[in-house]
Order: C-alpha cells, then sequence, then structure tokens
C-alpha cells in the first residue's frame, strides 16, 4: 500500500499524499460509503469484502469478496457498479473467484487484482472492461501493491513471503522471508496485506504473529513496527491484523482486525493507539467488526473496509492542518 507522489505521474495508492500530523485526530463515527445494507449481491450490497482503493476524486473500489467482483463507489453514491468480474464464481478470464485485494493502475488505466481461489494477479480494464489478464499465476497471494517503477509486490501465505514483480516480468524476487514459517525475526507467518514506501521498505502484517513487520531493502531480517508481543487487546498488541499503511514519517496505521480497531504506531514507539473503532464488535457507526482493508484519500480521511458487516466506512479527519502536496 504506497504512500507519496515523488515523481510527475505517480498516483499514490492507499495512502496520503500528505503529511499526517501525529496528533490527528478522526471522527469516531463513520460514514458508510459503500454497502451498509446487509450481506447481499444487489447493487447496493456487498458481502465480506476485503482490500480496497480510494481514487483522487473519492471513488471506492472494493474487493467484494463473496460476491467474486469489484464494484466501485461514486464519492456520495447510494449503489456501486461491477467493474470486473460479476459472472459467478469461476476461473474464465470473465469471472473472478474470492478476490481479496485490487489496485488502479493509473498508467495502463486498469485494474489489477488479487483473484485468491484461482492463485492468480489479473489486469482489468477500468473502464468498460469485460474480461481480465493474467500476469502472474500460481500464487497463493492475499495482499498487493505497487511501488513508483510500478513494480508490484504480492504476499504468498503458503510460500510465507512477500514477491517483487517488475514492470512486465511474470517472475518475482523475494523481498521478504522465503524461508517458511515461524515467528523469528526473519520468518513471515501467514503474511497478509503490503505496503511499500519510497526507499521500497517492505511492511507487511502477520496474521500468525500479530504483527506488523519492516523489511528495509536487502535486509535479511525483518523488524517489527507494531505488535509482536502476542496476541492480545492491550496497546501493546495485535491480534490478527489485516490492512497497513505508512505515513511519510514512518508512522504505521494497522487494521486491528479481531479487536475490532484502527491503530496507529508512531516509528520507533512500543505500543500503539486506538484511531477509530474499539468499541466491540458491532454495526454501530462507533464500531467495526473485522476490519480489512485501509486507505487514507488525499484530504487525509480514513476508509476502512468493515468486512464483517459489509460496508466501507469513511471517518473524517478532524484535524485541518494537512500540507497538500499535489
Amino acid at each position: 500500500m504506497v504512500c507519496v507522489v515523488s515523481k510527475p505521474g505517480f498516483i499514490p495508492l492507499r495512502g496520503s499524499a500528505s503529511d499526517i500530523p501525529l496528533n490527528a485526530r478522526w471522527q469516531q463515527n463513520g460514514l458508510t460509503v459503500a454497502g451498509g445494507n446487509r450481506k447481499g449481491n444487489r447493487n447496493n450490497q456487498l458481502s465480506n469484502p476485503c482490500g480496497l482503493y480510494v481514487d483522487d476524486d473519492q471513488t471506492v473500489y472494493v474487493a467484494d469478496r463473496l460476491n467474486h467482483r469489484i464494484v466501485e463507489w461514486k464519492s456520495g453514491a447510494t449503489s456501486g457498479q461491477v467493474v470486473a468480474g460479476g459472472n459467478g464464481q469461476g476461473s474464465e478470464v470473465h469471472q473472478l473467484s474470492y478476490p481479496t485485494d485490487v489496485i488502479v493502475d493509473k498508467g495502463t488505466d486498469s485494474l489489477i487484482i488479487r483473484d485468491a481461489s484461482n492463485k492468480r494477479v489479473v489486469r482489468w480494464p477500468r473502464r468498460n472492461g469485460t474480461s481480465g489478464e493474467t500476469i502472474i499465476s500460481n500464487i497463493n497471494c492475499m495482499g498487493l501493491t505497487m511501488d513508483e517503477n510500478e513494480s508490484l509486490y504480492v504476499t504468498d501465505d503458503m510460500e510465507n513471503e512477500v514477491r517483487r514483480y517488475p514492470k512486465g516480468e511474470s517472475q518475482g524476487t523475494v523481498v521478504a522471508d522465503g524461508s517458511g514459517s515461524g515467528n523469528r525475526l526473519d520468518a513471515l507467518s501467514s503474511p497478509v496485506y503490503v505496503f511499500v514506501d519510497r526507499d521500497d521498505t517492505v511492511y507487511v502484517s502477520e496474521w500468525g504473529n500479530h504483527c506488523v513487520m519492516k523489511w528495509v531493502e536487502g535486509a535479511e531480517q525483518g523488524i517489527a513496527v507494531a505488535g509482536g508481543q502476542g496476541e492480545g487487546n492491550d496497546l501493546t498488541q495485535l491480534s490478527s491484523p489485516k490492512g497497513v499503511v505508512v505515513e511519510q514519517l514512518g508512522t504505521v496505521y494497522v487494521a486491528d482486525s479481531r479487536n475490532a480497531r484502527i491503530m496507529r504506531w508512531p516509528k520507533g514507539a512500543t505500543n500503539g493507539s486506538v484511531v477509530v473503532g474499539g468499541n466491540s464488535n458491532g454495526r454501530q457507526s462507533n464500531q467495526l467488526s473485522g476490519p480489512e482493508g485501509l486507505s487514507f484519500d488525499r484530504h487525509g480521511n480514513l476508509y476502512v473496509v468493515d468486512s464483517a458487516n459489509h460496508r466501507v466506512q469513511k471517518f473524517n479527519i478532524e484535524s485541518n492542518k494537512l500540507e497538500k502536496k499535489l
């Protein structure tokens, strides 16, 4: 999940184009911007969504996992539009099977989708696309992102590694772990979502070890930057972390899934703080249930895929001190 604009034409992925102040606060009652009409397959519904991408105009693209489709929700819309899949579960070029993540490649104006059960990553035209093209095959990937050089990074939760695929290449190289499952610093355990910063530093949420690990380019072992103190609900702990975004100054934001909260961990901190949620699992506007993907828009507003509530929640930032750099 990529953060900043630092070269012409590059669009931030799942991050903020501004420095978010460390003391920034968000409204505690979220606004539903996608789904929220119970579980279902109508155009105004979602079914256990996972990852998301927020565009410059606050259009939200959601991996609607159990409906086997990617849905686009315009800002203020009361229903979405299917832009990929939606043709029943399957492995044909016009179908998806349990998609878990999606990003937009502005260079080719296409969607890049993690098609989980088909063990592939597909590229799908963003506008009026009727079928996708497999660009990576035979991979047990959960999350993906793209760096400034348009290299793809994907997590492989079977091989317990993160792989980088340079633009146009189908053979990736391991940039985190590769040594099998475990709880050592040099071994990932069920990596889920991934974020890459401008220095090609990889941040990966580990479902198995209940932490977020940081892997500097070329490093042989990672550093725990959030959690890593066992599973739990203390401010030093996480429980099955999912989506992760890292702000320009190194502050980690992570969806603490089983604790139904979004947490902030400043660089070098040994404990985090709750920024939204944390009010037990529930369907109220100040509650979350099984949060998955998260993102910021260019204004610093926070978007959370509230998976078990079949919706995407937007939490408006209360600070108006964000420095706009676009």
